[in-house]
Order: C-alpha cells, then sequence, then structure tokens
C-alpha cells in the first residue's frame, strides 16, 4: 500500500511542476503583439480617430475661419441635405460615374488580360506599355489628358478636324465633361484590373481546360463553365475595389474639371471640398462626407452578401 502511494506521488510531482511552469511569463508571448499594437496605433491616430471627429461634426455648426467653436444641431445638417436638390444631383453623379466605371474598367481589363493570356510576339512589351495609365501618378496623368483635351491644340481634336467634323470641348461642356473624365478614370483603372485578372488567369488549371477540349467543348463554353467560374472571386473583388475608388476619387476630376462645368462632374468628394474650402461650412462638409463613407459601405455589404450566397451555392 505504501510502494503504491509512494509510485502515485511520483508520477504526480513532474505533472504539477508541469503545469506550475506553463504559466510562467514568457518574452516570447509578447512577439505577437508587437507586430500587431503598431498598426492599430496608426489606424486609431489616423484613421478611427478622424472618422469618428467628422462624424462628430456633421452633427455641428462648424465655420472654416473658426473651427474650435463649433456648436451641436444634430440632424440639421442631414436635413438641409436632404431638402438641397444639389445634393441629389452629386449623388446621381457619383454613381452614374462610379457604376461606369466599374463597368467599362473591368471589361476593357478583362479583355486586355484575355488577350495577354496568350502566348505571342512582343507579348511583355505590349503588358508594359498597357501598365502606363495605372503606373504614371495623377498630377502626371492630369497633364497628359490636359494637353490630350485642349480645344485648339490637343491631339483629340486634331483627328476630328481631320476626319472633318467640328472640335469638341471635352472638358468645358456639360454634355462632353463626365464622359472624358470617365475615359481618364478607365485609362487608369483598366490596366489594374488586367494585371489581376492575368494573375488569375494563369492561375486556372490547364488539366481542366484540356479534359473540356476533349470533350468536345468549345473555347466559349469552356471560358463560362471553368475560367469564368475560376476567376469569379477575383473578378467580384476587382470590381468592389474599383467602385470604392470612383466614390473616393477626387484628384483627377479636380485637377481636370474642377467639378465643373456647371458642376456636371461634381461628385460626392469634390462638392465635400467645394463646401469645406469655399463655403466654409466644415459641418455640412463633414456631412458629404458621411453619406460618402455610407455609400462606400452599402457597396461593400452588397458584395459581401453576394459573396457569401455563391460560397453556399458552390457548397450545396
Amino acid at each position: 500500500m505504501t510502494d503504491q502511494f509512494l509510485l502515485e506521488r511520483r508520477e504526480t510531482v513532474p505533472a504539477t511542476q508541469k503545469s506550475s511552469s506553463a504559466y510562467k511569463f514568457k518574452p516570447k508571448a509578447l512577439v505577437p503583439y508587437m507586430f500587431v499594437i503598431p498598426p492599430a496605433l496608426y489606424l486609431l491616430v489616423f484613421m478611427f480617430w478622424p472618422l469618428g471627429r467628422q462624424i462628430y461634426l456633421s452633427f455641428t455648426k462648424t465655420r472654416l475661419a473658426n473651427p474650435n467653436r463649433s456648436s451641436f444641431i444634430g440632424v440639421d445638417n442631414y436635413e438641409r441635405l436632404l431638402n438641397n436638390a444639389d445634393f441629389y444631383s452629386t449623388i446621381k453623379i457619383t454613381l452614374i460615374y462610379s457604376v461606369s466605371a466599374v463597368v467599362i474598367g473591368v471589361a476593357v481589363g478583362l479583355i486586355a488580360a484575355l488577350a495577354l493570356n496568350r502566348p505571342f510576339p512582343g507579348r511583355t512589351l505590349i503588358r508594359g506599355i498597357l501598365l502606363f495609365g495605372w503606373a504614371v501618378p495623377n498630377v502626371a496623368a492630369a497633364l497628359i489628358w490636359l494637353w490630350i483635351f485642349n480645344e485648339r491644340s490637343g491631339v483629340l481634336n486634331t483627328i476630328v478636324t481631320a476626319l472633318g467634323f467640328d472640335r469638341i470641348s471635352w472638358l468645358t461642356s456639360t454634355e462632353m465633361a463626365l464622359p472624358s473624365i470617365l475615359l481618364v478614370t478607365v485609362w487608369q483603372v483598366a490596366p489594374f484590373v488586367m494585371l489581376v485578372m492575368l494573375a488569375a488567369l494563369q492561375s486556372v488549371p490547364e488539366e481542366v481546360k484540356e479534359a473540356a477540349l476533349v470533350d468536345g467543348a468549345d473555347k466559349l463554353s469552356i471560358f463560362r463553365a471553368v475560367t469564368l467560374p475560376h476567376i469569379m472571386p477575383l473578378l467580384q473583388l476587382v470590381s468592389l475595389l474599383v467602385m470604392v475608388w470612383s466614390i473616393r476619387r477626387f484628384d483627377i476630376i479636380y485637377l481636370l474639371t474642377g467639378g465643373g462645368p456647371v458642376g456636371s462632374t461634381s461628385t460626392l468628394i469634390v462638392k465635400l471640398r467645394q463646401v469645406a474650402f469655399e463655403n466654409h461650412d466644415l459641418g455640412m462638409a463633414s456631412a458629404y462626407g458621411v453619406v460618402g463613407l455610407l455609400l462606400a459601405l452599402s457597396v461593400a455589404i452588397i458584395h459581401a452578401l453576394f459573396n457569401r450566397r455563391r460560397q453556399k451555392v458552390s457548397s450545396q
């Protein structure tokens, strides 16, 4: 009996010592927090705090001349927005511009990716040339397109007059200003879409496509049944990114038209700048910013819902 008791005690002592040592402080346990805390502080200081400040300002009457003297007015700024016809015009222009940029930019980028996915002489050179629009800085791009759109000496009007047509006011006409801005946006967005889609196309298994060819499927059927389902997650993600970028795009629009003529290219972000720095109304400008944030969040939520539905259908 005594020997059995001593044997059990010998077996339990190492286990107790082992369990107590597990609770000792280990410096290595702090390593994950050392990597997480700096970006978390960065987001807190430079993103969440300004965002919270903007949301608060949207409920106040704050002037640019004296931003420290603000008074809380509740939802008055949002009531003024809803009763302002310019607000609905701005929303309409923003949606037309953003949706058009997504549809045209993603379509052009996908077509370019499909063309570059096949081997042919000079493919690397053409790929590098097509990436120029995405790589060039926005200010340089604006200067390039201001010269191209110039009504007297621009490249486009030189071609138009050579064909026997009248000169076109690309950036100073209410009918052509927004399509011109959209052309520049597609020129910048399509190369990024092409790059991402080209990587997705190159990841499609060749064995599956070869098996479909053996079964007698044509190229269009292979694209619809094999290629498109494989690249669809990335295609949806790129569409979401382009949509959000278009909603918050400011520099290229402001540099080319400044929101004009007569507000025909005044998106939410351009209107926000006008209200804040020309009308000196920081409270109303913050309300415009909150509306833009809600619009971008709505797009992200819709994308998440579609993505969840697609995953449920594919898992069944």
